[in-house]
């Protein structure tokens, strides 16, 4: 039986800090395994509550073979709520389990491993669908963990902007956010409004907490400018189906009021997804610039594995995984 682990989100970031370019290769060759069918990938289950219709917690249960396979579950809260009290909206464990055995082996603060994957999705989109690491201008649209993580990968994967904008309905938040960009050494400012913010930019980073779409104005994205849809529902069905759709997995997209969903359901098509970016990645098909981009990943749960078996490896080789002796009360059955 395998010792089991216990790892904290401040131990779990440090790694994270120093990993960002190996991690983002991660994400990348858990994707084409994905596309291989060398995951087990069952849709999220959604725990909501009447009394707080925005709230949700979410388990995400995967498998990603490999020597050796590796089992788990993240269960991560949402509550928007939180922002209010100056608290992360997510908050998250993951649990790992040895597929040999079933037997859970680590338990990792996850808030962390969700936000660097993705995070690192993101990146891995917007240089496939952008086509490189130059940008005149990047939009942030969103002020929080989740656009902070994007633009600490961004930096550390050697990308180049000539201005960052960060747009916040809190001003105070998109202020922060800016000083922040220019501390990682982007040219960074605060956009008073979110069209003016958008527009001219060649990469658009949507990361809000909005729960329906609020872009519906027709012509909004330009033709050739690529939109990272991370929070998924910022935008409304007539912009997605006028633009190039790249999805991190049709199926899972397709669930949830994500823009994608009520897409289809308006619709009735998915003519306009053109596939996967994985698929993209091995050059199944290609992009034309002649209608906006949109790369909108649903989040994979294998994806979480990936990352938080790398993060446990480095915490345990240097100290900051900690082992539990006896963990387990049976560790036979006589």
């Amino acid at each position: 039986m395998l010792p089991f682990h216990v790892m904290g989100g401040t131990a779990v970031r440090a790694v994270v800090a120093r990993s960002r370019a190996r991690i983002h290769a991660r994400i990348d060759d858990t994707y084409r395994a994905h596309h291989r069918g060398e995951t087990i990938n069952p849709d999220s289950y959604f725990l909501r509550f009447p009394d707080k219709p925005d709230a949700r917690i979410i388990a995400l249960p995967a498998l990603l073979r490999g020597d050796p396979p590796v089992a788990g579950l993240k269960w991560i809260g949402s509550f928007p709520g939180n922002v209010a009290r100056n608290l992360p909206r997510a908050s998250a464990v993951l649990i790992l389990n040895d597929y040999a055995t079933g037997y859970p082996f680590a338990c990792l603060e996850a808030a962390q491993i969700s936000a660097a994957r993705t995070a690192a999705s993101a990146a891995l989109g917007a240089e496939h669908l952008h086509g490189s690491r130059t940008a005149d201008r990047i939009a942030v649209v969103g002020a929080g963990v989740i656009s902070r993580n994007i633009l600490e990968f961004l930096h550390d994967l050697g990308w180049s902007a000539g201005e960052v904008v960060v747009h916040d309905t809190v001003p105070a938040y998109a202020a922060k956010s800016a000083a922040y960009a220019r501390s990682l050494g982007f040219t960074a400012c605060t956009g008073a409004d979110l069209r003016g913010s958008v527009a001219g930019a060649d990469l658009v980073v949507l990361a809000t907490t909005a729960a329906e779409p609020y872009i519906t104005e027709p012509g909004f994205f330009a033709a050739g400018q690529t939109v990272l849809n991370i929070s998924l529902r910022d935008i409304g069905p007539e912009l997605i189906a006028d633009a190039h759709n790249v999805l991190d997995d049709v199926e899972h997209c397709l669930h949830a009021g994500t823009s994608p969903h009520l897409a289809v359901q308006k619709f009735g098509t998915r003519d306009f997804i053109d596939g996967t970016l994985a698929g993209l990645v091995l050059g199944e098909f290609a992009l034309t610039r002649d209608k906006p981009l949109i790369f909108s990943p649903f989040g994979l749960g294998v994806l979480d594995i990936a990352v938080g078996t790398e993060v446990l490896a480095a915490g345990i080789a240097d100290g900051t995984a900690h082992a539990f002796d006896g963990f387990f009360a049976e560790e036979s059955r006589w």
